[in-house]
């Protein structure tokens, strides 16, 4: 789990749970049999040559073996960007090699080969976002080739379409990871270096030129994806380092563009003059007439692909409706100390107090004459001991008084504290409510925090003053909202809960969910 306290709090996440994350991402990346016929196919059409025939016949003979491909890039070559003057109908690829130019099919063809093995991805929209920023740099990066005195400069459209690759895998293969990292971002402390490293071990440039390396790119384009140096860049010395210096700018201006509707207006059209404009002579109109030619032919790409546009926006996206804060306290990454003491109280055999239990109830249900109540209380009990709790509960459903009140309750105080825990059934903007409608489990390693205590109700503060950390645990049958489980400390709990005690905690409620089922 990756909890909503700073990351200096748990380096154990760091030094643990991330290596698992960035091992078990490279691991579905190189070894998924789509992302290998992906990683070969990018191979061979980037080693494909411009200076002679032999390339452009072996570029043109690829396109047409894929019908798809075949049908983009003549869609492409007869939009208004780039038809001939005659108005003659491009129904070639030769013909459109020779309009569009060969390293503009080859670095369009690569973009349609990401569209194609990652677009149908499960999380759709964030996998959209990143890959029209991705062909947004990939545009960049051409039009500053276009300009440059560099032998292969061409090579910089490709450094800068692939710039976007490491976000472009997370998001479709650890989609929750990359909801993590969006929300560090989001929340201003982190850059997104920062936070990528933080919840993968390993930076998003870092596993892009990993995953590059192993699909056999040339090392000079893997090279391109290295991050800069912080502020304003000095003129490159030779093509590699411009090279860096172009991915970079393309992926920035990218992003600007994205989430800007006047970006030469924008401070941060300012910030990229001052970055890059000495090191790649750009002025600042120049840099508007780029941005203008890109956005352009942006437009005329995804069209080219039928891609309609979509809203940039990935909290609304593909978060559920649960606030970054919380999409970040979620239940299932958390680095957990394997050994030392936990001033939160939790023990050190907490997995193996929760295997027990978990073992206990399981017998309990298969016996066949366990009542509700008694599987809710084992539970209940089992989470309070199992993980140091000083005061635990189970709210469910009363319809006469439309709310949801506390059942049972264990840990000191406990008879008044269950009196008080009581709230509205009717829909509010709190961490309760929220879990409950995005049936997701949370664990707030740091209520104390700003952003966190926003999202606790007056009734709970007023109750519960000093509850410093807890955790939240829907209980959801069918899309009905039954309940919650509630626990919590006095003390911060930046320990977490590693995967393992994780998996646990889900099947203890589980348990009680096949037990409330009709």
């Amino acid at each position: 789990m990756s909890s909503a306290s700073p990351p200096s709090a748990s380096p154990s996440h760091a030094d643990g749970d991330t290596r698992r994350v960035r091992a078990s991402l490279i691991h579905k990346v190189c070894g998924d049999e789509d992302m290998f016929a992906l990683g070969a196919s990018v191979a061979r059409v980037v080693e494909m040559a411009s200076s002679d025939d032999e390339g452009t016949h072996d570029l043109a003979y690829y396109v047409l073996s894929d019908v798809a491909l075949t049908q983009r890039i003549l869609r492409l070559s007869n939009t208004p960007t780039y038809r001939t003057k005659s108005g003659t109908t491009v129904t070639t690829i030769s013909r459109a090699i020779s309009l569009l130019g060969f390293d503009n099919v080859r670095t369009t063809a690569l973009a349609m080969l990401l569209v194609d093995a990652l677009s149908n991805s499960a999380h759709a929209n964030s996998v959209r976002i990143e890959l029209e920023a991705a062909l947004c740099a990939s545009l960049v990066g051409r039009e500053m080739a276009r300009h440059s005195a560099y032998q292969g400069a061409e090579e910089a459209s490709i450094g800068a379409l692939f710039k976007n690759l490491g976000p472009l895998l997370v998001a479709s293969h650890e989609h929750d990871r990359y909801r993590e990292i969006n929300a560090l971002v989001k929340g201003g402390t982190h850059s997104v270096g920062q936070a990528s490293q933080m919840i993968l071990g390993a930076s998003y440039d870092a596993l892009s030129q990993a995953v590059m390396a192993e699909w056999k790119i040339p090392d000079v384009i893997v090279r391109s994806l290295s991050p800069l140096q912080a502020g304003a860049q000095k003129v490159a010395i030779n093509r590699g380092e411009w090279m860096r210096q172009v991915a970079s700018f393309s992926m920035e201006v990218s992003r600007l563009l994205g989430r800007s509707a006047s970006p030469a207006e924008s401070p941060e059209f300012q910030a990229l003059q001052l970055r890059y404009g000495v090191a790649l002579n750009l002025s600042a109109d120049q840099m508007k007439a780029l941005f203008e030619t890109v956005q352009n032919e942006m437009t005329t790409l995804l069209r080219s692909m039928n891609m309609e546009p979509q809203p940039r926006d990935e909290e609304t996206s593909d978060s559920g409706g649960l606030p970054n804060v919380l999409l970040l306290a979620t239940m299932d990454a958390g680095g957990g100390a394997a050994g030392g003491a936990h001033p939160s109280g939790k023990p050190h055999n907490a997995r193996e107090l929760l295997l027990a239990g978990v073992q206990d109830v399981t017998q309990m249900r298969a016996a066949g004459d366990a009542k509700v109540n008694d599987v809710i209380l084992a539970v209940l009990e089992t989470l309070y001991k199992s993980m140091g709790f000083r005061f635990a509960t189970v709210c469910l459903k009363d319809a006469r008084s439309g709310q949801y009140r506390a059942r049972l309750a264990f840990g000191e105080d406990h008879a008044r504290r269950q009196a008080g825990f009581a709230f509205p059934m009717g829909a509010a903007r709190d961490l309760f409510h929220l879990s409950m409608e995005n049936d997701a489990d949370l664990m707030i390693a740091d209520a104390t925090s700003p952003k966190i205590r926003d999202l606790v109700p007056l009734w709970h503060r007023a109750l519960l003053p000093d509850a410093k950390s807890f955790i939240v645990l829907p209980l959801v049958v069918s899309k009905v909202q039954v309940g919650l489980f509630y626990a919590d400390r006095a003390e911060l709990a930046p320990e977490g809960v590693p995967p393992d005690e994780t998996s646990l905690i889900k099947a203890l409620k589980g348990q009680v969910l096949l037990a409330l089922a009709p």
